[in-house]
């Protein structure tokens, strides 16, 4: 098992790391749209969804891996009337490739932002 830490995408806020690495499996902390020097990345979904893909994008560079090789995410969101708009952002950055996805409202994220989307993906061999 083998600990992923980048200061490319924001620290973790609590006792976790942003990805572990174990048997060719890259398994993401969720990141929400910090940047990664810790500020908030925009107010509405676009931008902080936007944000979360850099997040996500620099953990699994620093596994070894890429967005193409994400197998599932599961997506957290405040508010799903604002889904269709996070659909918009989430398909333009995964393109043709398509991972299986659970998408749920939830009450509160933490620092109150938007969005928290967290990956499981598989390193080429």
């Amino acid at each position: 098992m083998h600990v992923i830490s980048t200061p490319n995408a924001p620290a973790a806020i609590g006792p976790y790391a942003q990805a572990i690495v174990t048997d060719g499996w890259v398994f993401t902390s969720g990141q929400i749209p910090l940047t990664a020097e810790g500020m908030l990345a925009g107010t509405d979904i676009e931008t902080q969804t936007e944000q979360v893909f850099d997040n996500l994008a620099a953990v699994l560079s620093a596994a070894g891996a890429s967005l193409d090789q994400v197998v599932k995410s599961t997506v957290f969101v405040q508010d799903l009337n604002d889904f269709a708009r996070l659909n918009a952002v989430y398909a333009r950055r995964f393109g043709s490739h398509t991972p299986a996805r659970s998408t749920v409202q939830v009450a509160r994220l933490p620092r109150d932002v938007l969005v928290e989307i967290e990956f499981v993906a598989r390193r080429a061999a």
